[in-house]
């Protein structure tokens, strides 16, 4: 065998070890196989989500006109028809991310695996480009869903968020919805944002580098601390949904007594309160 052969077979023993290292980017992610999906960011697959842990969405009290909102505007996507990006921000326990949830099982109840769920983390948002991409050519309408969305200081992750929410030289697919909840309207922390202002050169140009990611969201929903009446209302719509063998002026009394002892009203707080009387009246919640 001459040098030159020895060469070639050299160099096609190294050409087939480089396909073996190199990602599979031939293998598209099945989407058919669930309804609800959990973005893997390390092996750059959806893993499925056999069953959703949620909220039935009658369930959810006191968020009556965000609720129809997210509703209608989750309709309208998953019939192929113009919806906006969500941010659900506010107060803790007021049911953000359960209204999400609440909501793709709603759609896809009226009309049956009609809308995917993906859920990402927080810390693989910078991946988001590569599910975007597996995303493209599927049929289904999807909802990508980060829960608990926020940025801190000298995180510069959010400048690939604000890319791919308006989606770049090639556009966000029209089958993809970006939902994120936050206790943040505007993402960052507000002594970051005033920090930009006090030392940037130009603080107006600073400050909406900063908040220009939530005007990539159309729809602004505002959840806020919930009156005594609201909550009380959750309490008893939990309670008749499970059955629970309990006086209402029991009920009432030991609920306030338990937000009392919390500092706080929530939907969070009130599951809270049925867990527990539950669990004293020997009942289960099914």
């Amino acid at each position: 065998m001459t040098d030159k052969d020895d060469t070639k077979v050299l160099l096609h023993r190294i050409a087939e070890a480089l396909e073996r290292l190199a990602p599979n980017h031939t293998n598209q992610a099945d989407f058919t196989t669930a309804d609800a999906f959990v973005w893997n960011a390390e092996a750059a697959a959806p893993d499925p989500v056999a069953e959703v842990a949620r909220v039935d969405l009658p369930l959810l009290k006191g968020i009556d006109r965000v609720r129809d909102i997210l509703l209608d505007n989750t309709r309208r996507f998953a019939r192929g028809l113009p919806a906006n990006n969500a941010l659900l921000w506010g107060a803790r326990g007021m049911g953000k991310s359960s209204l999400v949830k609440a909501t793709h099982a709603a759609v896809n109840g009226e009309t049956p695996h009609s809308l995917i769920l993906i859920e990402i983390h927080r810390e693989d948002i910078e991946s988001l480009p590569r599910l975007m991409s597996l995303l493209r050519g599927q049929a289904r309408p999807a909802i990508i869903f980060c829960d608990d969305l926020s940025f801190d200081h000298d995180d510069t992750s959010y400048k690939s968020l604000k890319a791919v929410l308006e989606g770049g030289i090639e556009g966000r697919p029209r089958n993809v919805i970006f939902y994120a909840t936050s206790n943040r309207r505007h993402l960052m922390p507000r002594d970051m944002v005033e920090n930009e202002r006090s030392t940037a050169i130009n603080p107006s140009e600073a400050v909406e580098e900063k908040v220009s990611l939530s005007d990539r969201f159309g729809l602004w929903l505002g959840f806020h601390n919930c009156s005594q009446a609201d909550f009380l209302g959750m309490v008893e719509a939990y309670a008749a949904h499970y059955g629970l063998k309990v006086e209402t002026e029991r009920l009432h009394a030991e609920a306030i007594e338990w937000a009392a002892t919390r500092g706080a009203r929530s939907g969070r707080v009130a599951w809270q309160f049925i867990q527990d009387i539950a669990g004293r009246l020997g009942q289960q919640l099914d």
